[in-house]
């Protein structure tokens, strides 16, 4: 059977709270869909409600993605159009769906993108941190406990560039104060309830994040952690004196053993040119 024969998903990015942020695309395609698979069924089902959809729903979660999928990608393969969508924001992303998208790819089936909301980008554009030029890194979720929280943690505060966490609100103050235990200067950004009435973002250092944090926070969190530079220790003196020595042994002159070594070390080229006469002295 042909791609052009078979049926097709569309993953489906709905709002993660304002409900005007739901595209006309993504109405469209819920409304000509022949099934929507939801992470809750409940929740999804109030979505569509409001949007007069009547598109039948099944669920599609973590706990029965992988038993459902044989049975799905049969029926899409048979022409069945079905579009995805999670509780809110884009599905695979911290959420259900990924496996299942990756079984349908596997059997190149079309999977089409209806893009939208995210609480990933939403937390970056107001986060106002410095350029992203390090790179952006997303982690989602922190797991809860034991030597894998610890290593998450670790590894979050280990990245240079910036990093995305998603936390639940009676975790952040547990995450936050951990984060703030390695990294206690750190700047970050919390988003808290993006796009709705009681909408808060809050930037400052991990220490005052911490702190503040224990008040009680509500709703869904997005914490931004901003680039570091990890500080380069200094090359002491048995460093520059081997690399010079090295430099002088390959037959470089004097200043340009001296020019090489002062770019290799990032030290200042006149004291580096000075030790190398030093040593060369010294071997008369």
């Amino acid at each position: 059977m042909s791609q052009n024969e078979q049926g097709i998903l569309w993953v489906v990015a709905t709002p993660i709270g304002n409900l005007s942020d739901m595209s006309p695309r993504a109405i469209r395609t819920l409304e000509s869909a022949d099934l929507v698979l939801a992470e809750d069924t409940r929740h999804t089902k109030g979505l569509l409600r409001h949007f007069e959809i009547q598109t039948p729903l099944k669920s599609l979660h973590e706990h029965n993605e992988e038993a459902r999928t044989p049975a799905l990608l049969a029926e899409i393969q048979g022409g069945l159009k079905v579009a995805m969508v999670t509780d809110a924001g884009t599905p695979a992303i911290s959420d259900p769906g990924g496996r299942f998208v990756s079984a349908l790819l596997d059997e190149g089936i079309k999977v089409s993108p209806i893009p939208g909301p995210t609480a990933l980008v939403a937390a970056l554009s107001v986060a106002g941190l410095a350029p992203m030029d390090e790179g952006i890194t997303f982690y989602g979720f922190v797991p809860h406990k034991g030597a894998s929280r610890k290593k998450a943690i670790a590894r979050a505060c280990a990245t240079e560039g910036s990093v995305v966490l998603f936390e639940a609100p009676h975790r952040i103050t547990q995450t936050l104060s951990e984060l703030a235990e390695h990294q206690p200067q750190r700047k970050a950004v919390v988003c808290r309830e993006l796009t709705k009435m009681h909408e808060e973002v809050r930037k400052g250092t991990l220490e005052d994040l911490a702190a503040w944090s224990q008040k009680g926070l509500k709703g869904e969190i997005v914490i931004v952690l901003d680039r570091y530079v990890r500080e380069r220790q200094q090359p002491g003196e048995e460093e520059v004196d081997n690399a010079l020595n090295k430099c002088l042994a390959a037959g470089l002159s004097s200043r340009d053993a001296s020019t090489a070594v002062a770019a290799l070390l990032e030290k200042k080229k006149r004291p580096v040119y000075q030790r190398c006469m030093e040593l060369q002295k010294a071997e008369e």
